[in-house]
């Protein structure tokens, strides 16, 4: 079992910052993919950042240059630093670790229980 916990959400203006954080534990592989997605109201969940144990990462178009996915040196944190926000960023954000070897995801897609963040104009 993998458990992740998101911290960091709330609310701010239009151009402001903010920085989640995802504690990744448990059985966890050294081959994996965390990532970060977002749920808006009524809306379906989307990706919006990966990082891969190999150190690659990869942005949504519309967050990239604004955004940025990162971890720790222990590789168990798991960061999504946040920048120039707009009220469309607005929803709660979740963070999500799978294995992953190569381009190939296998196994469970772990989900941790999402942080709101409240974007206002």
């Amino acid at each position: 079992q993998v458990r992740l916990v998101e911290s960091g959400g709330g609310s701010v203006q239009a151009g402001e910052s903010l920085s989640l954080a995802c504690v990744v534990s448990g059985d966890i592989d050294a081959n994996n993919r965390v990532g970060w997605y977002r749920q808006a109201p009524g809306k379906q969940r989307e990706w919006v950042a990966i990082d891969t144990t190999g150190g690659n990462t990869h942005y949504v178009d519309v967050v990239k240059g604004r955004f940025i996915i990162s971890r720790d040196s222990t590789r168990t944190t798991v960061y999504l630093q946040m920048n120039s926000l707009r009220p469309e960023d607005t929803g709660v954000y979740y963070c999500s670790y799978r294995v992953r070897y190569g381009s190939v995801e296998v196994g469970n897609d772990y989900w941790g229980q999402g942080t709101q963040v409240t974007v206002s104009s």
